[in-house]
């Protein structure tokens, strides 16, 4: 099974809401799921190689190399620091193995 972490590229404090012309309330519609993208184990071990061997800026070329639909440099700036700051998914633990057995009939 693929494992990822979700990065979302939308504003934070983004509102949900907007007044129209007469002062009335109306929900907007935002569409977040075109603003994150999946990060795989792989790209993140590559981006952070990259930005522990040469710094932040070559960790914003390889995540945009990685992920080419990320045009703006100051969010690529923002996604390339937290993802080297992540530590490595740890090791999918062992199966459980039960104790007693199912007896068999």
């Amino acid at each position: 099974m693929l494992q990822g972490r979700r990065i979302n590229l939308a504003h934070a404090g983004a509102p949900a809401l907007k007044v129209t012309g007469a002062g009335l309330l109306t929900t907007a519609r935002v569409f977040h799921a075109s603003a994150m993208f999946i990060v795989t184990e792989a790209d993140a071990a590559a981006i952070r190689a990259a930005f522990d061997e040469d710094g932040e800026l070559s960790a914003v070329v390889e995540l945009r190399r990685r992920f080419p639909g990320i045009t703006d440099h100051a969010k690529a700036r923002e996604c390339a620091r937290t993802i080297a700051g992540w530590k490595p998914l740890p090791e999918a633990l062992c199966p459980v193995t039960p104790l007693h057995p199912s007896k068999s009939r």
